[in-house]
């Protein structure tokens, strides 16, 4: 059960070639590398640049500052929760202790 099948090699049937060889071919150098062609520049974008009015200025600062108290507050949340469980743990293990230096 715990051994390991070998798969076992299947025996050629019918007529076995040998393989065709293979002739060695010879590099001729280039005489001058070919330049590749010119890059052709990229036409303008068609599309106007980004302008922030006032009111999507203070919409994007009101959402950043949205994201950086969450998770602030997500960060802090387990950082507590980290806390509890060490402080709980040590509680545990001083009554646990306790216990065995009574007996």
């Amino acid at each position: 059960m715990f051994r390991p099948k070998i798969p076992t090699m299947p025996q050629p049937t019918g007529l076995v070639t040998p393989p065709a060889a293979v002739e060695p071919t010879t590099i001729t150098p280039v005489a001058a590398p070919v330049a590749p062609p010119a890059a052709v520049a990229a036409p303008a974008p068609s599309r106007p640049a980004v302008q922030l009015t006032p009111g999507s200025a203070l919409a994007l600062v009101g959402g950043g500052t949205a994201v950086v108290l969450i998770v602030g507050t997500v960060l802090v949340s387990m950082l507590l929760a980290v806390a509890i469980t060490a402080a709980s743990i040590a509680v545990c293990a001083a009554v646990v202790r306790s216990l065995l230096t009574r007996r």
